[in-house]
């Protein structure tokens, strides 16, 4: 698809992002013009990758592991001179870069970070915590700088604000907003960070030099994701690597970038060669995220609101506005777990939420049976996985599980087929009711045109199947002492894509709620790999999942051709991707199509569940994803919430979001799309 590099939609900055760095520079121990150079060829390297934001380890100017050298005059005078001549080349450069350097005030040496952009120092922050315990002595040359605040320092015959009551902000890019801590500072019970977080900083950075011993990449990891996470930020972590002094330490180099608790990339450890380690950085998601957490605005009120006394330092960043594409992870199935070392961990648990909770109810209602109705589709498939898993775990017979296969007019015979091997290798009570006679009846009363011989297959022909089915399976639990189990799931609830009340909206408790239909394709599949359940059961879930996704209300057609459901409402993967970044971070539309679009344009990278079928990879281009998006739009804010806020009891499984009226989305039932789709159609290019 031909486009034009130079409209808005394509600039990843017109979204929020923001691009930031964390760089390995080449470093010589007490060279400084050495040390200079590294540090302007990665600023270089930083500019010609369209970086905005340029994190150096601690003390990179100096280098960090020469003791008493940071009390020579001479070393502390070469730092300045080249300070000076890395501001001047930073005139012709995009990135911010933020370095480490020392710097004296008024008879005392501090450990400084310094932010630099376009031929001007932004600002200088000292270090607040000095480590000296085990290999580190800090305090024996410098000072801290946890009371300097509101304070200036001379560099090179500049004042220049100093203290560690300074945010960066850029005045033409909203969001791009950051602050900083040192190595130790976040070591420290209570990190400086935190208030600059608090201010309104978006991405903090922390100058590290931190010496490597077995297992503190580890706690690195631990303590940046952690920072990330309770801050509501993106965390960038650089800390020294090769070159820096080994007379009793050494030294890996290690970078790293969170956003959220997410881990973004990671530089190579103990790498000879100097290194950028590059990723976007998604503002629009943490602000949103700040503001859905209630706990964010009372912890910056009860810390008198840092925004009115942190200083902040203003600067044009004038970036580039065009199409330099996305360098971030964007999963293709985000309720999917991802992480190969966590995946049968990760599977379990949301299986057994499922299954926790509906042993609960199970016993909360004394119900005698579970009623639920097998379609040999894929939803009905895992309620009854969940349900034969429960009464396992409470020592009950699967039989006490009632199964019930109800054709109607287009009940095909392979599903049909599939529903009784289901019911048979689980061992429950299985019983066929022939919904044709009644629905015959029912559309007779009513003088629907098919009664009279008419193909006429509309919502009504639909309706009245899908409504009887639910209303024999709520007769059939009176009948037998036990309640419903639903097995709609989330995003059937999300796009309105069930029957609203006798129908498959309503049950007595709906145990898929709270699950995608692509975690749930995942989850029974997961269930294969690990044999969660008795021979024979596999055989019978892989040709489920291999079945074409469809409810078998309309007959097939004189080509053969079945009612498909993904061909009416859209690929379940792009609405279920739409889903997640609207009910989870409540992004625009423009900003999710953008997102979508990065993500699914190339199906030949590597950004898919672990042991994704082959054959299943899918990729789709901006005309497609914004057709469907317009859909989900519609049916989602405009045509399906008074489904939802009628929905029964279910339990929430994915941190993704759930759409209980009771839990995480409440919305009224009678508004419009107009703002959503206003903003869709404002944003996207010509298509």
């Amino acid at each position: 698809m031909a486009k034009s590099d130079t409209h808005p939609f394509y600039d990843m900055h017109t979204h929020g992002f923001v691009r930031v760095a964390t760089a390995t520079p080449k470093v010589r121990t007490a060279d400084v013009a050495y040390n200079a150079q590294g540090i302007i060829e990665q600023a270089r390297k930083a500019d010609g990758q369209g970086v905005d934001l340029l994190l150096y380890p601690e003390l990179c100017l100096s280098s960090y592991a020469i003791d008493d050298l940071h009390l020579q005059t001479a070393l502390l005078e070469s730092v300045e001179r080249h300070l000076a001549q890395i501001v001047d080349v930073s005139r012709d450069l995009t990135p911010v870069l933020v370095i480490g350097a020392p710097l004296r005030r008024n008879g005392r040496i501090y450990n400084c970070a310094i932010a630099i952009t376009r031929g001007q120092l932004l600002g200088v922050v000292p270090k607040s915590y000095l480590p000296n315990y085990r290999e580190f002595y800090e305090k024996r040359w410098f000072s801290h700088g946890r009371d300097c605040v509101g304070l200036q320092i001379d560099v090179n015959g500049e004042s220049v604000p100093f203290g560690t009551d300074l945010i960066f902000n850029a005045s033409d890019l909203p969001g791009f907003t950051f602050g900083i801590e040192i190595c130790e500072d976040f070591w420290s019970p209570n990190p400086p960070a935190t208030g600059a977080a608090l201010a309104g900083a978006t991405i903090l950075l922390n100058l590290s030099a931190s010496n490597i011993t077995i297992g503190k990449s580890d706690e690195r990891h631990m303590l940046t994701r952690a920072s990330s996470s309770r801050l509501v930020c993106a965390y960038a972590y650089s800390a020294s690597g090769y070159g820096e002094s080994t007379t009793d330490l050494s030294w890996d180099g290690q970078g790293m970038i969170y956003e959220l608790g997410d881990l973004m990339v990671e530089s190579v450890r103990f790498d000879h060669e100097p290194e950028l380690c590059v990723t976007d950085i998604d503002t629009r998601r943490i602000l949103a995220e700040r503001m859905r957490m209630q706990t964010w605005g009372d912890a910056a009120d009860a810390a008198d609101r840092p925004e009115d006394w942190y200083r902040r330092a203003s600067f044009e960043h004038g970036a580039a506005r065009k199409d330099i594409g996305l360098v971030r992870p964007v999963r293709r199935f985000p309720f999917v777990p991802n992480r190969r070392e966590k995946l049968d961990e990760d599977c379990y648990e949301a299986f057994n939420i499922q299954v926790d909770a509906l042993m609960r109810r199970i016993e909360a209602t004394h119900a005698k049976c579970l009623t639920i109705g097998i379609s040999g589709g894929l939803d009905s498939t895992h309620a009854l996985l969940v349900a034969a898993k429960a009464m396992d775990r409470l020592g009950r017979p699967r039989t006490d599980i009632r199964g019930y296969t109800m054709p109607g007019f287009a009940t095909s015979d392979h599903t049909k087929s599939n529903a009784w091997k289901l019911m048979k290798a689980f061992s429950i009570s299985a019983e066929e009711i022939d919904i044709k006679p009644a629905a015959r009846q029912m559309l007779e009363d009513i003088e629907h045109p098919f009664s009279e011989g008419e193909p006429v297959y509309d919502v009504t022909f639909e309706n009245v199947q899908a409504g009887l089915r639910t209303d024999y399976l709520f007769r059939l639990a009176g009948h037998h002492g036990g309640f419903v189990l639903g097995t709609g799931d989330l995003s059937e609830l999300a796009l309105g894509w069930c029957t609203y009340g006798v129908g498959d909206q309503m049950s007595h408790y709906g145990v898929n709620s709270g699950v995608p239909k692509t975690l749930i394709q995942y989850l029974i599949r997961w269930t294969t790999t690990t044999h969660q359940f008795d021979d024979g059961v596999d055989d019978v879930l892989l040709a489920i999942l291999d079945t074409e996704i469809s409810p078998e209300l309309v007959p097939a057609g004189e080509d053969g051709e079945i009612q498909s459901t993904q061909s009416i409402i859209g690929p379940y993967e792009l609405n279920d991707f739409f889903l997640h970044h609207v009910i989870r971070y409540g992004q625009s539309p423009s900003h999710v199509a953008f997102l979508a679009w990065h993500a699914w344009q190339d199906a030949k990278d590597g950004q898919w569940p672990i042991d994704f079928p082959q054959e299943n990879r899918n990729e789709y281009d901006l005309a497609t994803i914004a057709g469907w998006l317009e859909k989900f739009v519609k049916r989602f804010f405009g045509l399906s919430q008074f489904k939802r806020s009628a929905m029964p009891n279910g339990p929430k499984v994915s941190a993704g979001g759930a759409l209980s009226p009771r839990g995480d989305w409440r919305a009224p039932s009678d508004a419009v799309a107009d703002v959503w789709l206003e903003d869709l159609k404002r944003a996207l290019p010509p298509l």
